[in-house]
């Protein structure tokens, strides 16, 4: 069966996974990390793409972005794969692929899932055990949105704005958001559909996307369609 392509419409946040190739490493050093964060903003700017949150991992990356066409983030990404694996090759002194594939991404409720993302997002080294506290991880937006460095790659959504009136509340607001994690389910399901490339969301915000794509934007229910049977009267009328 072929694959459908991806889901990406403007002015909607989508959540992007790229692996490395068999899960290995694609950051290797310091400058590894800060070579695809200045790709990232390069592209972000070249392709008008506002990238709201990020996390570098060894061997995958996180990114949370809202593209103003339906062109930008599917070029930023190309960009961005191509230039660096270019730039890792010849470093590293190796050849050939070094994405798992074509990165993977859907889009979100911005009202139900964006912070959640945000979240999901700096709690990525947590997870994995590399550290206790996503703060301690140098290479995620979470320190620019907790007020410990400035980060001229992120471009905060409005949400995030929404968070309190000053800086130091908003500072304080995310990071309470961070800190008190997120369920078992809600992870599962940022993760699902950022892999599978389904768009998450309430069934209305799932309805008004599918009028805005040819594409099948959720998964179809499994077996055939349910007929509409009216009941038969008592007198065998139906």
């Amino acid at each position: 069966m072929a694959r459908l392509p991806r889901l990406t419409l403007p002015d909607y946040p989508h959540h992007i996974i790229q692996r490395g190739n068999n899960r290995q490493p694609i950051f290797i050093d310091r400058q590894d990390f800060e070579r695809m964060l200045a790709l990232l903003a390069d592209s972000a700017r070249q392709c008008a793409v506002a990238l709201h949150a990020y996390v570098l991992m060894d061997n995958h990356f996180h990114l949370l972005a809202t593209p103003t066409t339906a062109e930008a983030l599917p070029k930023m990404m190309q960009a961005v794969g191509r230039s660096y694996v270019r730039y890792f090759n010849h470093r590293h002194g190796r050849s050939g692929t070094l994405w798992e594939g074509r990165y993977r991404a859907t889009l979100i409720e911005s009202e139900r899932y964006l912070l959640a993302c945000m979240a999901y997002i700096d709690l990525n080294p947590v997870r994995a055990g590399m550290l206790a506290q996503p703060a301690d991880w140098p290479w995620s937006s979470h320190n620019h949105y907790t007020g410990l460095r400035q980060d001229k790659l992120v471009t905060a959504h409005p949400l995030y704005w929404l968070l309190g009136n000053t800086p130091f509340a908003r500072e304080a607001a995310y990071s309470a958001l961070v800190q008190a994690g997120l369920d078992a389910d809600t992870q599962a399901a940022l993760s699902d559909a950022a892999l599978k490339g389904w768009a998450l969301g309430s069934e209305h915000f799932v309805a008004q996307l599918q009028k805005k794509s040819p594409r099948r934007v959720t998964k179809a229910q499994p077996g055939r369609p349910r007929l509409s049977v009216r009941p038969t009267l008592a007198d065998g009328t139906k």
